[in-house]
């Protein structure tokens, strides 16, 4: 397995955040995507390629999620 660096990942949150503590930050860097919580950014990060990310917002948007 290959660890991810993203030590140089440009992080931002959703500017639909409303400050209740149940954020997450995506960071991208090269062709990897990193996902973490806002509240322990030291903590876990999931790192996922490009394409399952934008697979996964993709299926976000068309409501397959809904639940």
């Amino acid at each position: 397995m290959t660890i991810a660096d993203l030590s140089q990942a440009r992080w931002r949150k959703s500017t639909r955040s409303n400050g209740g503590g149940q954020c997450l930050e995506v960071g991208y860097v090269s062709e990897v995507v990193g996902i973490r919580d806002t509240k322990d950014r030291h903590g876990g990060t999931l790192a996922v390629d490009r394409a399952t990310w934008a697979s996964f917002v993709r299926t976000i948007k068309q409501g397959h999620l809904d639940g």
